[in-house]
């Protein structure tokens, strides 16, 4: 199809965000750092809540970080509000592709046909997501850290993304202080995290088979690299379940040996063991 995409004025139209988990609520709060007006949609009121309370809590440091100027966050009560004249819509839900392809269906009919689509998935390419979208030029991934700390962002096109879609998302989120990267072709896991789902199916399997235990081969990893942080940790910080879920997809999509994930559900996951965000995982003790 030909591509109808135009540059949007930017500076005059709000960034929406729907999830506002762990990730989410800190891109509401960098998006918002410029000057944006940023609005979040979020299904469950006490999670909303918890992500404005950090936005309060945590902008003003970041605004200063960036010599920036302090936007609008707001959480809206349904996604056509969140949404409505945004340029820009990034998806931020659980990596569930059952749920994401119905999103992005509804996304491509409510939203203005100048509406960048972007997913946060870091391990679905947004092609798989596109299947029910008719404004395909739109769609692309964009897969964040963890802001403000880990600030890169790697985009990605959905195989049909108009160029100056990658080209516009560059500019702008350098802009609010992320440190943008582009893949060059399509990838599941992108760049950085294809290379950290290996490393974290080989760090399970060492825990699997007894060869150590979480700490030392935090403490190995740490001493060897200089890291901040262990690999261990990292799962922890990210959540079991997660963890779980985004290797899932690369063990069948790669058709590679479930062992390490089989595991990891049965010892973690089935029995409530996340990390961090419930107080017991790999190095976290109930």
């Amino acid at each position: 199809m030909a591509y109808t995409w135009s540059d949007p004025d930017v500076s005059k139209r709000p960034v929406a965000v729907i999830g506002g988990g762990v990730l989410g609520r800190r891109l509401c709060m960098m998006w918002a750092c410029t000057g944006y007006e940023v609005r979040l949609f979020e299904r469950s009121d006490e999670v909303a809540k918890a992500a404005l309370a950090y936005i309060n809590e945590n902008i003003d440091a970041q605004v200063k970080a960036i010599n920036g100027k302090r936007g609008v966050v707001t959480a809206s009560s349904t996604l056509e509000e969140a949404v409505g004249n945004a340029w820009m819509v990034i998806e931020a839900i659980p990596e569930r592709l059952e749920l994401k392809i119905p999103l992005f269906e509804e996304l491509d009919n409510i939203t203005k046909p100048d509406c960048i689509l972007a997913s946060n998935s870091s391990s679905y390419k947004s092609s798989e997501m596109i299947v029910k979208v008719k404004n395909t030029y739109r769609v692309c991934n964009g897969h964040y850290y963890m802001p403000p700390v880990q600030n890169c962002v790697e985009f990605m096109t959905c195989g049909h993304t108009d160029p100056g879609v990658i080209a516009l998302l560059m500019k702008e989120a350098k802009s609010v202080g992320f440190v943008p990267i582009q893949a060059r072709v399509e990838c599941t896991g992108f760049i950085f995290n294809r290379i950290w789902a290996a490393m974290k199916r080989e760090v399970l399997l060492v825990l699997q088979e007894g060869v150590a235990t979480p700490e030392d081969i935090d403490t190995v990893f740490v001493t060897t690299f200089g890291a901040n942080t262990g690999l261990c940790q990292l799962m922890d910080k990210v959540g079991l379940d997660t963890v779980y879920n985004i290797e899932k997809h690369y063990v069948e999509e790669r058709h590679i040996s479930s062992t390490a994930m089989d595991w990891l559900k049965a010892n973690y996951v089935d029995k409530g063991k996340l990390g961090n965000k419930s107080g017991g995982g790999l190095l976290t003790r109930k």
